[in-house]
């Protein structure tokens, strides 16, 4: 997306000194790493990062003890330990970090540099969910405690298609050495090189000066990054806050769903409390098989696909008589038919009556792990379609937030490759 004229003021990134580990520290790249912190399954995936070697990022992204102040203490005297014992350790000289995943056909190329979060961000750096204030006030806690931007946040933009500007920094960088080059468990290989050289640099500024961005992935850390921010008088290492930004002219991103797990209601309730307002089907599987039906019937109405039960029941077309009631009107169009606005404001609201909260929803990316844990506990697993990144982009450009959670854009970065310390 391009600025409109010279009243508004584009990206600013700027280089830093990434905190990075030291491989001959640890047993390997690939087994320090982790998803970013809110993709992380819990319990099991993190039991499994944890497992993975002693020093995996997820024991500082998502510290375990008993209460919020020992997370935050946990994870400050973890992270001053591995300093100390040289197992993270700072790069010699700020750069700005061109950043490759592959897996397969899939590539994604991007720079992770520390973006400034003046007032003239606004409008610049677009946001398109809402976000829930008990995270935003824990990580806030988490990066206070630690002074580190712990994983980058996954901005888009749109650059002219060309490899000019910043996107022939990318391609040129490519061709070079890299500091780092790992696959993890997953099949994505990632590879890392720092851009220093002063020209080079120029030329990724002048060409952000013009673009602005959206969040694709990271709501609650810029959020958190603002709520810092304001915290401190500036100028302070607070003014910036770590990002990944992806021209997607040139490399697309994925979006996916995210789907939701309501621990407390049966498949058998939550059938019941719609029968009379959506149209309600079982429908084969395996897995993929139904989602694909999820998918046909997305294109028709809104559709959601529940299971827990051992089945697979898609619920569609639901009655407009329900719509006017119970989704606002003061919204666009294009919001008010989201599945996601459908399913909080129809189902969770008036028909299920669930509050939007940790103990009664959770928010799960992988949809197959979202059925097995519904199934293990007895409650309902809301498998969702993913919307359009153009709906998304245009909802955004008019200032309107999606519901929190509505979209998964991807690849993500992968947490633990390079750190920024504010502390410095």
């Amino acid at each position: 997306m391009n600025s409109t004229g010279p009243a508004v003021k584009g990206l600013h990134l700027i280089p830093f000194r990434g905190l990075r580990y030291v491989p001959e520290r640890v047993g390997s790249l690939a087994a320090v790493t982790s998803p970013p912190y809110d993709v992380v399954v819990r319990p099991d995936g993190l039991h499994h990062l944890e497992s993975a070697d002693p020093h995996n990022i997820v024991r500082l992204i998502l510290p375990q003890a008993d209460t919020p102040a020992a997370r935050r203490e946990q994870a400050s005297d973890t992270l001053h330990r591995w300093l100390s014992d040289g197992i993270l350790a700072p790069d010699d000289e700020p750069a700005l970090y061109v950043y490759e995943q592959r897996k397969g056909d899939l590539l994604q190329r991007g720079i992770i540099g520390a973006l400034e979060l003046s007032d003239a961000t606004e409008g610049v750096v677009l946001p398109h969910e809402g976000v829930m204030p008990h995270i935003i006030e824990d990580r806030a806690d988490l990066m206070r405690a630690t002074a580190t931007n712990l994983e980058p946040l996954l901005l888009s933009y749109r650059g002219n298609g060309n490899a000019m500007g910043a996107a022939a920094v990318v391609e040129r960088t490519v061709l070079r050495t890299p500091l780092l080059s790992t696959t993890t468990e997953d099949g994505h290989s990632h590879r890392l090189w720092a851009v220093t050289d002063p020209a080079e640099l120029a030329e990724v500024r002048a060409d952000l000066a013009q673009q602005q961005a959206l969040i694709a992935d990271g709501h609650h850390r810029w959020a958190t990054y603002l709520r810092l921010r304001a915290e401190h008088t500036p100028p302070t290492p607070w003014d910036f806050g770590l990002v990944l930004l992806v021209d997607t002219a040139r490399y697309p991103l994925q979006v996916r769903g995210i789907h939701r797990l309501l621990h407390r209601l049966p498949v058998a309730e939550a059938l019941s409390a719609v029968s009379d307002t959506f149209r309600v089907r079982r429908v084969d599987g395996p897995l993929p098989q139904a989602l694909d039906t999820l998918a046909e019937a997305a294109a028709e109405s809104n559709a959601l696909l529940l299971a827990g039960d051992g089945a697979f029941h898609l619920i569609d077309r639901p009655s407009p008589e329900l719509l006017a009631r119970t989704v606002p009107d003061d919204r666009p169009e294009a919001w008010r038919t989201l599945d996601a606005t459908v399913l909080h404001a129809a189902l969770l609201n008036h028909l299920w009556k669930i509050p939007d909260a940790p103990e009664h929803i959770g928010y799960i990316h992988d949809a197959a792990a979202t059925v097995a844990k519904a199934e293990r506990d007895g409650g309902t697993a809301v498998l969702m379609h993913p919307v359009r990144e153009e709906v998304v982009r245009d909802l955004a450009r008019q200032g309107v937030t999606m519901p929190r959670k509505s979209t998964s854009f991807g690849p993500k970065p992968a947490s633990g490759l390079v750190l920024r310390s504010l502390a410095h």
